[in-house]
């Protein structure tokens, strides 16, 4: 494909982060005294919003509070790690700016909050390789649905068959790919059971940016 618009997803696919997401459920929950949770519980809440999760967890656990106030100290949990520690996937950066060298509009279609992502993508040095950033938490519905890639087409005035959305969860590469996008799937170690799957659905796959061809 001759990319002319790209959508990135950010953690697991431009930023290493998927280990601080997936330990964020028990940190959190840890923190409300409740050291195990069901399975079935974690794989819920992999497609949802942060206000989705937080509501699971208010009726699962009988937690008091509102979803947002949960939110709201999830976030705090995790801005550490944005602000300091979380690093970008290797060859992300050669990759990436090569593409807006070459003119390709990109943006980052995220679950994480905005200023997340801002402050993450900025001290990392590529914030200003994208034209803007989406997050799921605004427009209040997860990846499972294809909102957020439609978005951002409308707001590239392209057409979801010439943009590249490039992912790494499975769910969410096939709401992409069933919207009808260029998939590019990327490989994470927290995808890895899917991978094989993955690469069938995709038009492309990458497992490590550094060994694109530049």
């Amino acid at each position: 494909m001759d990319k002319r618009y790209a959508i990135f997803d950010m953690d697991g696919t431009l930023i290493d982060s998927m280990a601080y997401w997936e330990n964020l459920a028990h940190e959190f929950l840890a923190s409300k005294g409740i050291d195990t949770i069901p399975h079935e519980i974690l794989e819920q809440i992999k497609p949802m919003t942060m206000v989705q999760s937080a509501t699971l967890f208010i009726q699962q656990f009988h937690l008091e509070g509102t979803p947002e106030v949960l939110v709201s100290q999830m976030h705090h949990m995790m801005d550490d790690y944005y602000r300091h520690t979380i690093p970008l996937k290797q060859g992300v950066e050669a990759y990436v700016g090569k593409l807006h060298s070459q003119g390709v509009n990109l943006c980052v279609a995220s679950a994480t909050v905005e200023h997340l992502m801002e402050t993450c993508l900025k001290r990392l040095g590529i914030l200003e390789c994208f034209d803007f950033l989406l997050s799921c938490e605004t427009k209040g519905i997860g990846k499972d649905h294809p909102d957020i890639y439609l978005e951002a087409a409308e707001r590239f005035g392209a057409q979801p068959q010439d943009i590249a959305v490039y992912e790494d969860a499975f769910y969410a590469c096939k709401t992409a790919k069933d919207a009808g996008f260029y998939l590019v799937g990327v490989y994470d170690a927290g995808s890895q059971k899917h991978w094989e799957a993955l690469q069938a659905m995709a038009d492309e796959t990458i497992i490590t940016f550094e060994e694109v061809p530049q």
